[in-house]
């Protein structure tokens, strides 16, 4: 069988007209704008015209711990909304889009891979239908305004070390972490310490991402704290004047952007905020939409169900009103044996041993779904040709004993065919299933019990440690009457706890709180733990370093 890299499938595929896909699912033409033939934004009024229609059945799609073996989230994701098409159901799939700083960077695209793919990948992984560039542009407005009203006398009386808001760019990149800016005399700015985060870690993202209209968005543009006066009293976007202009900016950016799988599934991909720094799901708006348009939606939640998950339930569905009908954990073999101590090099042999050890991962993955958030689940294997039968007959009968069973996933070889039995067992758990879905707290709860209780009860740390800055921050927070807040961790995606190197299910340990933020436009509270990283660097050898155009404006390298 000749292997064909993920572009080269996605390149030599005949998509469909976008109109026609639109059709599919009851979209109108006059309820789409056309960008190009095979990608279109679906006008941001058209929730309001179906909001009576019941709503189709949300799924899902997780993980365990991310490793460098790699899990497959997004690829399980769009070969399960094929493999339920191929079921008859009426069916879509609403993912986030990439940010550059992945794409060229070490982790690659993020449009699903082998025949379980959304296209044109290549538009989709770049520069789509430029919402990242709109969110960026809004986030860097604000931060002008800012400084201008700075410059041009500080009426507002800002405290210029006590500015929060930062500049941003969709790209990894270290240097701009801390910057000084403003030099070179009067007439260049006033001179303070600055710095960038990458546009997905940007606030701007976060409330694209939860706002319901436009009216909505522009309330929570709004209510942005762009930082602090001397009196500690804080400043809005409101009072910049800055929420209409803004808003004009993310005018189109708001609407969901339809697209479509390689078998013509019809696809929302829209927003993109990272699961690590910010909550990690795609928009309210596209999945609500979805949701009245659809029997079945499937969508997925950034990085392993401590992250994602957890952030999807505890804030998203909070702040939506809406709540899986199931629950796909998806995991490898050759995950689960690094878990389990094994180097990657040595993953093609089967170790029994290591791979035991590295279970417990994913049976605390599953025990937060169905026992800490009520949900029924099933358990996706994406299997590699070198799982050998015992490593997954022992992952099926560990799966049972905590009450989850085992679907063997073989989208990425075989497209949606390859996601029959995974479509099949979601089916049967949507539609027969009834779980007893519940939120992980109260939001009136102080800041401080709500920290606690996601590392103790999703994590599995024995509590948490606030650093003096973090303890006085909390407390001001609390003063300021955003205490009643929910709250968005901000970890490292490759360990239950807060540092990278404790794979598997680590027991005994502490989490770290060094930071505490608010996102009052976004609605949350932001705990920064670790040493988590709000602008990413780029790898030794960087997969931009791969890319490439051939004459014809045929790109190449892209994953």
């Amino acid at each position: 069988m000749e292997f064909k890299s993920d572009i080269e499938i996605a390149q030599n595929t005949k998509m469909l007209p976008i109109a026609e896909i639109a059709k599919s699912i009851g979209i109108e033409q006059d309820d789409i704008e056309l960008y190009g033939k095979y990608k279109a934004k679906i006008d941001s009024n058209l929730y309001e015209a179906l909001k009576e229609r019941p709503d189709g059945r949300l799924i899902l799609v997780t993980a365990i711990t991310p490793t460098p073996a790699g899990e497959g989230k997004t690829t399980t994701s769009v070969g399960l909304g094929d493999a339920l098409h191929r079921l008859g159901k009426k069916v879509m799939i609403a993912l986030r889009e990439p940010s550059l700083g992945p794409v060229f960077g070490v982790k690659g695209g993020a449009a699903g891979g082998g025949y379980a793919q959304v296209v044109p990948m290549e538009d989709i992984n770049l520069h789509f239908t430029g919402d990242f560039h709109a969110i960026g542009a809004a986030n860097n407005l604000l931060a002008a305004m800012l400084d201008n009203h700075i410059y041009h006398g500080n009426a507002l009386g800002i405290d210029t070390r006590k500015i929060t808001w930062k500049r941003c760019m969709d790209m990894n990149d270290r240097q701009l972490r801390f910057v000084v800016d403003g030099l070179n005399g009067k007439a260049n700015g006033v001179p303070r310490e600055d710095g960038f985060d990458i546009t997905v870690a940007s606030e701007i993202m976060a409330i694209l991402c939860l706002s319901r209209s436009l009216e909505d968005l522009k309330a929570r543009i709004r209510r942005i704290i762009v930082g602090y006066t001397r009196e500690d009293k804080p400043v809005t976007a409101g009072e910049l004047k800055a929420e209409g202009a803004m808003t004009a900016l993310l005018k189109d950016a708001l609407k969901p952007n339809l697209v479509q799988t390689l078998e013509h599934t019809p696809a929302f991909i829209h927003g993109g905020p990272f699961a690590n720094i910010a909550h990690g799901c795609n928009s309210v708006m596209a999945t609500t939409t979805a949701l009245k348009l659809a029997d079945y939606l499937v969508t997925e939640a950034g990085f392993g169900a401590d992250l994602g998950a957890e952030k999807f339930i505890d804030i998203k569905c909070r702040v939506a009103g809406i709540q899986p009908s199931a629950v796909v954990i998806v995991a490898t073999v050759r995950a689960l044996k690094m878990h389990g101590g094994m180097q990657k090099k040595d993953l093609q042999t089967e170790d029994l041993a290591a791979l035991e050890k590295g279970l417990p991962n994913l049976l605390k993955h599953i025990e937060n779904i169905t026992v800490k958030f009520g949900l029924p689940a099933v358990v996706a294997i994406n299997r590699f040709p070198t799982d050998t039968q015992a490593e997954m007959q022992l992952i099926e009968s560990k799966c049972r004993e905590f009450g989850a069973n085992v679907a063997v996933s073989e989208v990425w070889a075989k497209g949606g065919e390859g996601g029959l039995e995974l479509a099949r067992e979601v089916v049967r758990l949507a539609e027969t299933e009834r779980g007893k879905f519940h939120l992980l707290y109260d939001a009136n709860l102080p800041i401080k019990a709500k920290v606690e209780t996601i590392v103790r009860e999703v994590y599995g740390g024995d509590g948490v440690d606030f650093a003096p800055a973090a303890q006085k921050q909390m407390e001001r927070l609390e003063e300021l009457g955003f205490g009643n807040l929910p709250i968005c961790m901000a970890k490292t995606q490759y360990s239950l706890t807060d540092d990278p190197l404790k794979l598997g299910r680590p027991e005994g340990f502490r989490v770290t709180v060094r930071n505490l933020k608010v996102s009052a436009g976004a609605g949350f509270i932001v705990a920064l733990t670790g040493e988590i990283m709000t602008m990413p660097g780029l790898p030794k050898t960087p997969s931009a370093e791969r890319i490439d155009v051939d004459a014809s404006g045929r790109i190449s390298g892209l994953f």
